[in-house]
């Protein structure tokens, strides 16, 4: 008897050992957020948000995109996939595609409708154009689907490509102040998001307004208030306290994506989606996918040294010490397993730089556009340029047929035309893509980014420092340290405390999330995983 006692104790520590999982994962991603930040606002930080995750997990203090372009949805898509554009096929947010000779938006559907308060065009969106499989999915197919993935974020793509193809739901922000959903997902929307719209939680940030979370003398990290680098918040000086009521009046509430109270909304949504849908309350691993985008929509329009970016930053320095107290209340400390990375960085605004005696510029996109169209026509009698953008230029091969001329001459007339160029630091045609060496850093930056279906035939890359946007603000999307060094830090459930600065990359995250779950990988990772958080 005393043996068979022993064999179920045995037996049961053996299964609770091998069942033994998180039960909850979540995946958050800051958007346009600099590593740098980290380290430059750590003094106004409380220790309730970044510095917890910073002092209580794991912090990789040198993590890096690994392909051209650092954009949003392949950002997003290659944080879930484990693996880069070349793969996972989102090759930019919106792109021209040479298989099909259309233009096209990272996750479009016309095949599913708007569900809730949105647009007609809003809610026609879906994970269809996304080619691998995410972490999100494996969990999915693990649990054999009874494990719960909800992606949640002000973005259509950052709702939607971190929850996969397998996910319960994913919810994005309308113009109306609603979070929306699609067909794709179910015919409506469950009870509890009706109810979460129809309180209208985005008018109580409306009706606050935006002035500084602290004494402005705190701010002395950035430049002063109304500087010549940052753009016009919905036509007003960049100048606090802001009148979100006046620009709601104006506009719609799209307005509030560009305040920190976007953020705001995107944790008060979080928190109702854990305990409508019991998220974390069984045995199950249950995976939520929470996307702050305020952050970009700040940083494009005012830059990396405004006042209102570093507001941003502590503002959701508060949300995110907010959400993981309430992480402790209803999952429980020790329950839940979290990483926090960005889906790219961004760099200097150019105009800042060449004040202080750097030479760089800014280079607007029409002026790319109208001078290799003038370079065609002068050169070739025609204008053989289909489409440029995303630093691709796609050909018109048909034009080049029909007037007898050889297609990899066109190309290097057009590669040595933009050589000459001040903003150009090399360009490659496919077939320089293709036959890459890798050990060549940014040409493999750009191989890694490259899905020869559907980019272009002739690949630019800048200059450092050199940026394809206005001369107010910031932008992200090149293969250099500014666009792809951005924070990752683990903690929770089986984390150990500690930080490495060794280099890494971002499509480590979902084949360590596998590791550590004990589930398959993405299917289209390299499986390179971070041992310092597997060892716990």
């Amino acid at each position: 008897m005393k043996r068979v006692l022993q064999f179920l104790v045995l037996a049961a520590i053996s299964n609770l050992s091998a069942q033994e999982k998180p039960k909850l994962v979540v995946g958050i991603v800051v958007d346009q957020m600099k590593m740098e930040y980290l380290y430059r606002f750590s003094d106004d930080f409380s220790n309730r948000g970044f510095k917890r995750l910073m002092n209580d997990g794991f912090t990789f203090h040198n993590t890096h995109y690994n392909y051209m372009p650092t954009y949003t949805a392949p950002g997003h898509a290659s944080v879930f996939t484990g693996t880069t554009p070349a793969v996972h096929g989102i090759v930019g947010n919106e792109w021209f595609n040479k298989a099909t000779g259309k233009e096209m938006y990272c996750t479009d559907d016309e095949s599913v409708k708007t569900i809730g308060d949105g647009t007609v065009s809003e809610g026609k969106m879906s994970p269809k154009n996304l080619q691998a499989t995410t972490i999100t999915d494996e969990l999915k197919l693990a649990t054999n689907f009874k494990g719960k993935v909800i992606g949640i974020s002000l973005k259509d793509r950052g709702a939607i490509l971190p929850a996969g193809h397998f996910a319960n739901w994913a919810f994005w922000y309308s113009q109306t102040g609603a979070f929306i959903s699609s067909t794709f997902y179910g015919e409506q929307l469950p009870s509890w998001v009706t109810e979460f719209n129809n309180q209208k939680h985005f008018q109580k940030y409306i009706d606050k307004g935006w002035n500084l979370l602290k004494p402005k003398e705190t701010y002395n990290e950035s430049l002063n208030d109304n500087n010549p680098y940052e753009g016009k918040l919905f036509k007003r000086s960049p100048f606090f306290p802001y009148s979100l009521k006046e620009m709601y009046a104006e506009n719609n509430a799209g307005v509030l994506r560009s305040t920190p109270f976007g953020n705001n909304l995107i944790v008060d949504f979080a928190e109702k989606a854990i305990e409508a849908e019991s998220l974390g309350k069984d045995e199950t691993t249950d995976f939520l996918t929470v996307s702050f985008s305020s952050t970009d929509y700040v940083g494009h329009l005012l830059g990396p040294r405004s006042i209102e970016l570093q507001d941003t930053y502590l503002r959701l320095d508060q949300s995110i010490g907010d959400f993981l107290e309430y992480l402790d209340k209803t999952v429980g400390k020790n329950n839940y397993l979290v990483f926090l990375t960005a889906d790219h960085a961004g760099a200097e605004n150019v105009t800042y730089l060449k004040d202080n005696k750097y030479e760089v510029d800014n280079i607007p996109f029409k002026n790319i556009e109208n001078d290799l169209s003038r370079f065609s026509e002068t050169m070739f009698g025609a204008n053989l340029v289909l489409n440029y953008s995303n630093y691709n230029l796609f050909l018109d091969k048909e034009s080049i047929k029909k007037k007898g001329l050889d297609l990899s001459k066109v190309k290097s007339e057009f590669k040595t035309f933009l050589m000459t160029q001040k903003y150009v630091k090399n360009v490659y045609t496919e077939e320089e893509i293709r036959l890459a060496n890798p050990s060549d850093y940014y040409l493999g930056s750009i191989v890694r980014g490259y899905d020869p279906v559907q980019n272009g035939e002739l690949v630019i890359n800048f200059k450092p420092g050199y940026v394809e946007y206005t001369a107010t603000g910031t932008t992200h999307g090149s293969p250099y340290s500014y666009d792809t060094h951005v924070p990752l830090m683990f903690y929770g459930w089986k984390i150990p405390k500690g930080e490495t600065h060794e280099k890494k990359y971002i499509t480590q995250i979902a084949p360590t999330l596998a590791q550590k779950l004990k589930i398959t990988f993405p299917n289209g990772t390299e499986a390179n995983v971070l041992t310092e958080v597997l060892n716990k």
